[in-house]
């Protein structure tokens, strides 16, 4: 597998990324990999978190477009991703109509404030340097009252904890964010908790994921008895946070509740944060600053 690169910073907040430009992700590590449990049971629990209709949904990390297809009640669909080829070919299943792409840093959000009435981050977190600043970009393009839904990688699992007992491995009662790998973050659950609430979002509920994650067990059981299992526990046992990825749904609080038109005032400036953008057939332009962004092969490049 072509592994993601750690990127020169960003340009203004001086922050790596993690980068996946090229990368053979698709193929490598979903397709044909043995990873249809893992696929299956997060696509059940965001179908159980995800506000089912909407007008605008933002997927951050939406990569080559994996979940796209659990976003057919929303009017339409903004897929950001930091590389452009993985959103080439995302554009290339699903074509344009409902669903706009868009490739930008993270730290410095490319999107309008109050544009989103649902916002969706899955399997992203665990790359970010700079919660807390990333989680205030989300906050900020999320609608007051919107929905917010996000995937993180438990540290506090089960498996870290029996492993932890016989003395080996970090200790997975520590707050503090875990880097095993460059940009590479396991989280404590009430560490993430708190980092959104500071961001400005109330947590609703909670989801325990991936509980069966095991090859040995995937070599025992038919993938869809372990599927069906983890369905039937990931409610049941969120309070625990026994499972290696955790799902979470939050609600955005105070802030603008702006309703902005399906057909414009998307975009923000990346470099001088003026919005919203003005729009040509092959480019954005900052009417402040004057800075171009282009609109190439499908894609809005704001990086």
């Amino acid at each position: 597998m072509s592994n993601p690169v750690e990127t020169r910073a960003t340009r203004d907040t001086a922050r790596p990324i993690c980068d996946y430009e090229g990368s053979d992700y698709r193929t490598a590590f979903w397709e044909g990999r043995g990873r249809d449990y893992e696929d299956r049971v997060e696509r059940h629990a965001l179908a159980q978190l995800l506000p089912p209709r909407g007008r605008r949904l933002l997927d951050v990390g939406a990569g080559f477009g994996r979940l796209a297809r659990a976003y057919d009640g929303y009017d339409q669909v903004v897929l950001f991703d930091y590389s452009r080829s993985q959103l080439e070919y995302a554009r290339s299943q699903l074509g344009d109509g409902r669903f706009i792409y868009v490739a930008g840093d993270i730290y410095s959000l490319p999107l309008a404030t109050a544009a989103f009435d649902t916002t969706v981050m899955v399997r992203v977190l665990h790359h970010l340097a700079d919660v807390p600043l990333a989680l205030s970009q989300l906050r900020r393009v999320t609608a007051a009252g919107g929905a917010f839904v996000l995937e993180f990688a438990n540290k506090r699992h089960l498996k870290n904890i029996l492993r932890y007992a016989l003395g080996r491995g970090t200790n997975p009662f520590d707050r503090q964010p875990y880097e095993f790998a460059a940009l590479h973050f396991d989280f404590h659950p009430r560490w993430v908790a708190e980092q959104l609430v500071r961001a400005g979002f109330r947590v609703e509920q909670r989801r325990s994921v991936s509980l069966f994650r095991s090859q040995s067990l995937k070599r025992i059981l038919p993938t869809p008895w372990l599927v069906i299992m983890d369905a039937w526990l990931q409610r049941a046992t969120a309070p625990l946070a026994l499972g290696p990825s955790l799902f979470v749904r939050a609600r955005a609080l105070g802030g603008e509740a702006v309703e902005r038109p399906l057909d414009g005032g998307l975009f923000r400036c990346p470099r001088c944060a003026h919005e919203p953008l003005a729009r040509g057939a092959e480019r954005l332009t900052c009417q402040v600053c004057h800075a171009e962004w282009a609109i190439e092969k499908g894609i809005h490049i704001l990086k």
